[in-house]
């Protein structure tokens, strides 16, 4: 009789195996200050006084909290006024524009109409076009339907998603066909195949469109700041202009605190909504 000994991997594991796990370890170390050390001055800085902010070398933990660094932004500028507008903005937005993109998506993976191939393919072409080209065209025809420094003014003009549609019908694509094909033995429509079956389906990448789409519309500053006129219609990175504005360079505290306003929100979302970003971003990345 024959015996056989499995080795154990901590004994098998040679010294070059262990330096790159090592390597690796530091890499994701580096990689993570590199992303996390912005976010850290931005919040230390909030809570320093101005004395602290400009001595060098830089005070990297404040000695003494500042938090009425808060209270003179939120003052400084009508910053609850700003977070309405880009609430009322990023939701209605983001819910429209994931509707239509979801509508699109559906249509282009499985309906058949005349010039598909084609009409897609005019729909990537225009995710080249930057963005800043559609600005006049967009503007003068805002002006024309009298929606300058209004809500639809804001919202009207994002709609259309591009991005949104082309990765909703990627993901639409992968999924299994004997699904699809259950659905019509069962009689089921086109809508209730969308919403019962499609969608269901494809709600991690829902979600990371929906919330690549909510980040957008939550940070856009070049649209709001030229069909907007009035402080009353301001979002809030207009908010971040006009306190600067009205704070000049002597307040950079108050500054801070109204970024960290500004971007808590997102880093919120995306805590929440990691894993199915995640499974979203991956879904379908190994079907052949």
């Amino acid at each position: 009789m024959t015996t056989s000994t499995v080795d154990s991997p901590l004994r098998t594991r040679s010294p070059r195996g262990r330096a790159g796990r090592v390597l690796r370890y530091v890499l994701l170390v580096v990689l993570a200050c590199v992303v996390l050390g912005p976010l850290y001055w931005l919040a230390s800085s909030a809570l320093k006084q101005n004395a602290d902010i400009y001595t060098y070398p830089p005070t990297w933990i404040p000695t003494h909290l500042r938090w009425s660094n808060f209270v003179d932004a939120w003052h400084a500028a009508p910053f609850g006024r700003f977070f309405l507008n880009s609430l009322i903005v990023t939701s209605i937005g983001t819910v429209g524009e994931m509707l239509c993109a979801t509508l699109c998506a559906y249509a282009f993976a499985f309906l058949r109409f005349p010039f598909k191939k084609v009409l897609f393919g005019v729909l990537l072409g225009a995710m080249m076009v930057p963005g800043h080209v559609t600005l006049l065209p967009n503007y003068l025809t805002i002006s024309d339907l009298g929606w300058i420094n209004t809500y639809p003014g804001l919202i009207v003009p994002g709609l259309g998603s591009v991005f949104a549609t082309f990765l909703l019908r990627q993901h639409m694509l992968t999924l299994p066909g004997e699904i699809m094909d259950a659905a019509k033995v069962d009689g089921a429509g086109h809508l209730r195949t969308m919403f019962r079956v499609v969608l269901p389906l494809s709600r991690p990448m829902l979600v990371t469109a929906g919330v690549i789409t909510m980040v957008g519309k939550w940070n856009d500053f070049i649209w709001p700041l030229i069909v907007t006129n009035s402080t009353t219609m301001r979002t809030v990175p207009i908010g971040l202009l006009f306190l600067k504005t009205q704070e000049g360079y002597n307040n950079w505290g108050a500054i801070m605190a109204a970024t960290v306003l500004v971007v808590v929100p997102v880093l919120v979302v995306f805590f929440f909504a990691q894993r199915q970003i995640v499974a979203g971003l991956t879904q379908g990345a190994t079907k052949g």
